[in-house]
């Protein structure tokens, strides 16, 4: 049994490697108290991570050390845990009192076909059972964890997506790259909305009927604001406030602006709902890439989907999936049957609102990644002033009719 301890600040990162047993616990333990002594702030300041990634067997001796430590330090957690020792640490009961994460699989996703491309990362083929949604570089496992809670949170509320009970860490694909996380789903034969109508064109309308029903099933779902789905609106504007460091302030105002006219509303929204994202499984259509998941007024779900599906900048097959022309196309009639049955100057104005809302995110998508390059930024810096500035009166306008969409 090999011990070491690094102290970086609060940080402590304890190692152990091979068989953590009777005979070795004393001499693990003495060690690991005799390098806690020697830190500088209380225990519950200090963030102590018990590496487990090189332990082969943990004996009850070894369990009473784990426990020990929960104890002293509020910010304990044991990660990497190899299946074997996992199992012990199961049936024991320990993976509910304490934090314990998993030994993650490393894949590759070489040679797998890419059928979708976002914000955070991209999404892969792995098999005919499987896809892996693979984050971009610097995603904290934080935020992946948080993407597979608002799933499960929005599927037991209603909506029809499909839920990854697999974190993996994916090989890099050249070299000096690090490795990044993953998320594998199962889904049997399924295929993005984007690919299904590029096979089968002539069912256009019958696409843009299931797309349109799928927001209209969505915003049907109300949530309460005392759960554990965000507030949209709130994530909206963290969103704009993160990307003051590519505009002037005035610019972030005017955002801010059409921002606080948008309702308050009790909604379920996506917020991402643009075709790569809707998977196409025998008839119905499941849902990936929960991590913007929120509520709010149906006004911030279709205004982001619009600025995917109508207004995208850049290499729209590459990203949506299929000729812009389809797309909006595609967008159109979704949006008639999404509106059916209301007064044509209703669905006039409800266009115009949709329109208005999507520039904010045609620039809050900056705050997706801080690693987005410089070409891309310049040309959304460039883009405010065509879509925003030279537009501000008419924007006002159309945001002042903002309070007349009622839920």
């Amino acid at each position: 049994m090999t011990t070491s301890v690094q102290i970086y600040g609060n940080e402590v990162t304890i190692s152990l490697v091979g068989r953590l047993d009777t005979l070795t616990s004393l001499e693990a333990n003495k060690v690991i108290n005799e390098k806690l002594s020697t830190l500088s702030c209380q225990p519950s300041d200090a963030s102590v991570i018990f590496d487990a990634s090189r332990l082969e067997y943990i004996s009850s001796s070894g369990l009473r050390i784990l426990l020990s430590l929960a104890k002293r330090y509020k910010n304990f957690k044991v990660t990497d845990v190899q299946p074997q020792v996992y199992g012990v640490l199961e049936t024991t009961r320990f993976t509910a009192i304490m934090t314990v994460e998993r030994a993650m699989r490393l894949l590759s996703v070489e040679g797998c076909r890419l059928i979708g491309v976002g914000g955070v990362g991209k999404v892969y083929r792995l098999d005919g059972d499987t896809i892996i949604k693979v984050f971009r570089e610097g995603t904290t496992m934080d935020e992946v964890q948080k993407e597979i809670k608002l799933s499960k949170e929005a599927f037991v509320l209603g909506m029809p997506t499909a839920i990854s009970f697999d974190i993996v860490k994916v090989a890099p694909m050249s070299k000096g790259k690090p490795e990044c996380y993953g998320l594998v789903y199962e889904l049997l034969k399924a295929q993005t909305l984007s690919t299904y109508l590029k096979r089968h064109p002539k069912q256009l309308d019958d696409c843009a009927r299931k797309y349109a029903n799928l927001f209209l099933l969505l915003h049907d779902i109300q949530v309460s604001e005392h759960g554990n789905v965000p507030s949209a609106l709130e994530n909206e504007r963290k969103q704009v406030e993160h990307i003051r460091r590519y505009f002037p302030e005035e610019k972030i105002k005017m955002l801010l602006s059409i921002l606080d006219k948008i309702p308050a509303g009790n909604r379920l929204l996506h917020m991402d709902l643009q075709t790569k994202n809707a998977m196409m499984q025998e008839d119905e259509l499941m849902l990936i890439d929960m991590g913007e998941v929120g509520y709010g007024h149906p006004l911030l779900d279709l205004g982001h989907a619009y600025s995917a599906m109508v207004n995208f900048v850049g290499d729209y097959e590459k990203v949506i999936g299929m000729p812009r022309e389809m797309g909006q196309r595609l967008w159109d009639k979704a949006m008639e049957y999404y509106m059916e049955g209301l007064p044509a100057d209703v669905v006039k104005e409800r266009k115009e609102q949709i329109e208005v809302v999507s520039c904010i995110r045609k620039f809050s998508w900056l705050s997706l990644s801080d690693s987005f390059p410089d070409s891309v930024v310049q040309e959304c810096q460039t883009l405010f002033d065509e879509v925003v500035t030279k537009r501000y009166d008419y924007i006002m306008k159309v945001s002042e009719t903002f309070k007349n969409w009622k839920l």
